[in-house]
């Protein structure tokens, strides 16, 4: 009997890590801690999976790029396992993410909410293959970088002629040139004191970036279209786990992340985004600031001179072997709701 009551104790110890295995995620990103992105996206993620884990899964921060590099090498800390999870720009690693970049052409995103549902779409029909490194928690976009400025107000395509702006991925770049514009990159991070410094004129940026960095202190006018109305450039975002840490996790632990990600997931950035872009439009008018409506007519013209943008992003796409013209046309069809 006690022989029998041994084996058995022996084989319920022996399974026990197996069941009751804990994991504490490491996740890593660019902005500041007090960023919503952290805030009310990724830390209330985290609160979920513990909860449903049942505290066996836990989170441990690093923002600001706290595990060292910059922001254009996140991809790779996840990938390499330096991070267990990044929440990143895909298009920091120019050239790297090619397909995703169809929401990142000129005036194809109005606001966060149908642009994160849009790019969740484009990703899972025609961009998993870039992505195949990683297990992808969720693809979404900023909803449109608006411009800010320092000295002056940008009413229209002339206003932005000569003006040096921090331009956030490699296709805002090339819409910012487009319209006449002098892109600078740099981190996030870095903005603020290069405008206060006069390296660089302002920004493109998303209005979630704007207090977390302190950008309306130093840029007072920002310019943004009309409610509904698509901006110059956008942001694609993701949230990415290393492959080999999802993939070591006991079944009913993996079942937990794949409730709380994919489509849920982009559908709580794309609201706090908005939320966000609402109240910080608000906050920087009491202040003072200036938010000019690019009028319809405006608009038009920058679409006009942006054109190019697209055309050279159809051809170099379909130089690698795939229908440019089709994703650009999907990006866009997915982004107006069709």
């Amino acid at each position: 009997m006690n022989k029998r009551l041994l084996v058995a104790a022996s084989a319920c110890v022996l399974s026990l890590p197996a069941f009751a295995q804990e994991v504490t995620l490491k996740i890593a990103h660019f902005l500041p801690s007090v960023a919503p992105a952290q805030q009310q996206v990724m830390q209330p993620w985290c609160d979920a999976l513990a909860k449903d884990s049942g505290g066996r899964i836990k989170c441990q921060f690093f923002p600001a790029m706290q595990l060292g590099g910059t922001p254009a090498q996140l991809a790779d800390q996840v990938k390499n396992g330096v991070a267990d999870v990044v929440w990143t720009a895909p298009g920091y690693s120019a050239g790297r993410f090619p397909l995703i970049e169809a929401l990142e052409l000129p005036f194809v995103v109005s606001d966060a909410s149908s642009g994160s549902r849009a790019a969740w779409s484009y990703y899972e029909q025609y961009a998993k293959a870039e992505f195949d490194a990683y297990k992808v928690l969720a693809v979404h976009v900023d909803g449109g970088v608006a411009l800010h400025t320092a000295k002056k107000p940008v009413k229209g395509l002339a206003d932005i002629a000569g003006l040096k702006l921090r331009a956030p991925t490699r296709m805002a770049s090339k819409t910012l040139a487009a319209l006449g514009g002098e892109p600078v990159a740099m981190p996030p991070a870095q903005v603020t004191e290069a405008i206060a410094k006069g390296v660089v004129d302002g920004a493109m940026g998303a209005w979630e970036v704007v207090l977390p960095t302190k950008l309306d202190e130093v840029a007072k006018f920002h310019a943004q279209p009309a409610a509904g109305k698509p901006y110059p450039s956008t942001t694609v975002l993701a949230m990415l786990m290393n492959k080999q840490k999802y993939d070591s996790l006991p079944a009913d632990l993996k079942a937990v992340v794949d409730k709380h990600s994919g489509a849920a997931l982009v559908t709580n950035f794309g609201r706090v985004w908005d939320e966000v872009a609402t109240a910080t439009r608000a906050k920087v008018a009491s202040h003072g600031n200036a938010v000019v409506q690019l009028s319809d007519a405006e608009l038009e013209a920058m679409k006009k001179a942006a054109q190019p943008v697209e055309e050279e992003w159809i051809k170099q796409v379909s130089a690698k072997g795939v229908d440019g013209r089709k994703l650009a046309d999907a990006a866009r069809a997915l982004a107006s709701g069709q």
